[in-house]
């Protein structure tokens, strides 16, 4: 239970976000970060002929963790400027390199090159928990690939497909999520050293016009904080579309998740399927024989939310004016941090749920005969037409019985007596036993399960194999 208890908390915080991903957003992981790149600054300009020496380089070094916030707080409070403040405070900590901290760099060069590495990081827990998910319903969909179970359209029941078919249907749009994310993760570029308008004049100035120079001292900046590239061109700032484009696939992987947990709650509504549960979990206060789907619940709720919060990064990319306006920084310090906060919760569940989803085969072989006997007709009367019947006939008599078999079901509440009503007319030509033969279930799935395989050993265990040392990760509930 939080200690704070007298003013907001972020829920993301208290009941849903990991501290792995937490920690990411953190002021530490910020603010080490800005000295992370303050030190790759430094070491590439001394390295490019700059009057900075080693010995300052390693005090710079040496006073990355030591935060002192309280300075810097009080230093902001003075200057009404988070960097500047943390400039004066590094420079108090390391008082040999106080005159070289910055050097040539404006704000935005800590601070947007720090978010770009900060979503980095996030974007690789995302992809981790991701592919133990896939890992997940890979396993269950080859189990249950043979098993019939009633599909729907308009939710309306349909031809059948098998429970293994229907969660690749689910695998297939955490693979397109995969994908995005890969590529979003793969194209990701620092924001390099621009300067204030984009330009690098003061890097110039600086090395006496010298743009090989210049070009090397990105270079020298991004390799040191694990990038390859940094951006071609920019304002002050990097393109806020870069964050309307990350935030756009966290988006897709709320959209695939709400979609599995309706999914999810719809089955536990049929009693074909159900999310795992605690042996004293509470559905209700009042009604102790219910068995909310809480989870699922939660992964709709939490993905309702991450769905709408995208917009604000697309927004806040539109109106951006010329080279760049501050009224980005309040709104993506909040967007950007809630959008991952809450896709982990979200594929934290998610580990949680498909890792013990609980199948009950009579309840779904049930439902399936309820409405089988419809879905069987077309055979039964071809059937019959081999033996010698009129079309016609059959199929006006089908179309009579199965108004009768419909009556029976939803006026009295009565079992679906269509084959025995079928049965009992010598019309069809029909004995019992080549009905029972008909009403086999796995003669109406097509090629579900031959897609299921196909679909997992073309597509699914090449991304797995390729994570093979991140899989088995569990996530257990904690409220």
């Amino acid at each position: 239970m939080s200690k704070n208890t007298n003013s907001y908390e972020s829920p993301f915080c208290t009941r849903y976000a990991s501290e792995e991903m937490q920690y990411v957003f953190s002021a530490d992981k910020k603010f080490t970060t800005w000295r992370r790149l303050w030190v790759a600054l430094a070491r590439a300009e001394m390295k490019l002929g700059l009057p900075i020496t080693q010995a300052q380089v390693d005090q710079l070094e040496q006073h990355i963790n030591d935060i002192d916030y309280e300075m810097a707080a009080e230093r902001e409070k003075q200057t009404r400027h988070d960097v500047m403040a943390h400039v004066y405070t590094y420079g108090q900590a390391c008082p040999d390199a106080a005159g070289i901290i910055h050097l040539g760099a404006t704000s935005c060069y800590v601070g947007d090159n720090t978010d770009i590495i900060i979503m980095r990081d996030a974007m690789n827990i995302v992809k981790r928990k991701l592919v133990n998910v896939m890992n997940n319903l890979a396993k269950f969909a080859d189990e249950y690939k043979n098993m019939p179970c009633l599909a729907y359209t308009h939710l309306q029941p349909a031809q059948l497909t098998t429970v293994g078919k229907r969660a690749t249907l689910w695998l297939n749009e955490l693979l397109m999520d995969y994908n995005d994310l890969c590529y979003r993760i793969s194209d990701l570029k620092m924001l390099g050293s621009k300067g204030t308008t984009g330009t690098q004049a003061s890097f110039m100035e600086l090395f006496e016009g010298d743009t090989d120079k210049i070009k090397s001292l990105e270079k020298m900046i991004a390799e040191e904080m694990g990038f390859e590239n940094v951006v071609p061109v920019s304002g002050q700032t990097y393109s806020r579309k870069i964050d309307s484009q990350i935030l756009s696939v966290l988006s897709g992987i709320a959209q695939t998740a709400s979609k599995f947990s309706n999914d999810m709650r719809i089955l536990q509504s049929f009693k074909e399927m159900e999310e795992p549960r605690e042996k004293k979990q509470i559905g209700s206060s009042a009604m102790a024989y219910k068995r909310n789907p809480m989870r699922c619940e939660r992964i709709t709720s939490l993905a309702r939310y991450v769905m709408i919060d995208s917009l604000n990064p697309a927004f806040t990319a539109g109106t951006q004016w010329f080279e760049r306006t501050l009224d980005d920084s309040a709104n993506k310090r909040i967007s950007v941090a809630e959008a991952f906060l809450g896709i982990d919760a979200i594929l934290n569940i998610m580990m949680n749920v498909t890792n013990g989803i609980v199948v009950y085969p009579e309840m779904i072989k049930r439902r399936v005969m309820a409405e089988l006997p419809f879905m069987a007709s077309e055979n039964i009367m071809m059937d019959a037409v081999k033996k010698g019947g009129n079309r016609q006939q059959l199929h006006d008599r089908i179309m009579d019985y199965s108004m009768i078999a419909g009556e029976q079901v939803k006026v009295y509440g009565k079992d679906n007596n269509l084959c025995e009503l079928i049965l009992a007319d010598p019309l069809f030509m029909v004995t019992k036993e080549e009905l029972d033969a008909v009403l086999r279930p796995e003669s109406y799935t097509g090629r579900s399960s031959q897609q299921v395989d196909e679909f997992l050993d073309g597509f699914i265990r090449p991304v797995l194999d390729e994570n093979k040392d991140v899989l088995g990760e569990k996530f257990e509930m904690k409220n």
